[in-house]
């Protein structure tokens, strides 16, 4: 079920910092009570492959996302203790050693069964024994949410395992909220910042499409 245009999840989770430091933290209540937009994103499990890539390549993109008002949260089913353990492996042996944004620990699967984000591809029920089998990792996918400074999803997006993003699309996808936001105009396909937008009414399409498209 698409999420776009609702709250984010009013839920309580466990976060660890670089320092070690166990936090509660609210996503939801993190968006507005600082007044900032939320990058959140999911990664399968510590410890792997594609994912460490990905969390420096945020890691390198949170300056630019700071620059546009914006927390950088990952997040997986991991426990604190293991988050821990991982922030000080070294690069050089697969760690995440230098990151600097907080990891949500999710490890009771609490937040993410309610994005409908774990990979659970079957689930069934035993009567004689009174257990539930689970077929899959139970482990997230990669999804990403960009969350407005009201609590509001403008953006959700869910990879599978092997693929990995391409953060520089979640800048342009903040560059253009937030050129809505702030101006009240649409932003055409493969929109930039800096580039022309369109007023969201026929005349304002027909003057872009004469205009910009060939």
């Amino acid at each position: 079920m698409a999420l776009v245009g609702k709250k984010f999840p009013n839920l309580i989770v466990d976060s660890i910092d670089k320092t070690g430091q166990n936090n509660k933290i609210n996503i939801l209540e993190e968006a507005q009570k600082n007044n900032k937009k939320v990058l959140l994103f999911w990664y399968p499990k510590d410890f792997t492959f594609v994912c460490p890539t990905e969390l420096y390549a945020f890691e390198a993109a949170k300056a630019e996302l700071e620059k546009r008002n914006t927390l950088l949260i990952g997040a997986s089913c991991d426990t604190p203790e293991v988050h821990f353990a991982w922030m000080n492996t070294p690069k050089n042996n697969g760690g995440i050693q230098g990151i600097t944004y907080p990891l949500v620990a999710d490890s009771n699967r609490n937040l993410a069964s309610t994005l409908g984000i774990l990979d659970i591809t079957n689930e069934t029920f035993n009567e004689d024994t009174g257990l539930y089998t689970v077929e899959g990792d139970n482990v997230t996918y990669r999804a990403t949410y960009l969350i407005d400074e009201e609590g509001t999803i403008f953006h959700e997006s869910i990879n599978h395992m092997p693929l990995g993003r391409n953060v520089s699309e979640f800048l342009r996808l903040i560059d253009a909220y937030t050129h809505v936001q702030e101006n009240g105009e649409v932003c055409p396909a493969n929109w930039q910042k800096g580039d022309a937008a369109m007023h969201a009414n026929r005349e304002g399409v027909a003057e872009f499409l004469e205009k910009h498209v060939n």
